[in-house]
């Protein structure tokens, strides 16, 4: 392949890594409609195509750090419902969790990697 041939191939699959991890960040949202689809479509996704789009495996990671940090965080937001500031931090972790993958869905696709804030990083 000549240099031009070589230079569409990398286009492609920079554009095929921006949609992919696109929907991957948005892939958190879909346990909003159907249960447990915001826990299994990213991570099925990011375990696909990994391999086949190494950009992709970074979004991945942080995507799941975020599904591991909401968890640990619902737990004590549950906790914290016995004194009544739970209920309170526990809207602000829902509202979170439709921001953030939003916010990590558009810089996705501007080809950029968005670590959520307050995520805690498990795996890096």
């Amino acid at each position: 392949m000549d240099e031009e041939q070589v230079s569409a191939v990398n286009r492609v699959n920079e554009k095929e890594s921006r949609t992919w991890a696109m929907l991957l960040h948005f892939s958190l949202l879909a346990g909003f409609l159907v249960p447990f689809a915001g826990l299994i479509a990213p991570i099925v996704i990011w375990q696909i195509k990994k391999d086949e789009l190494p950009a992709i495996d970074a979004h991945g990671k942080v995507v799941v750090n975020w599904m591991i940090s909401a968890f640990i965080y619902a737990i004590a937001c549950s906790i914290l419902a016995i004194v009544i500031i739970g209920f309170p931090l526990a809207i602000i972790l829902g509202l979170l969790s439709i921001v953030f993958p939003i916010i990590g869905g558009i810089k996705a696709n501007e080809g950029k990697l968005w670590r959520y804030p307050l995520s805690i990083r498990v795996l890096k």
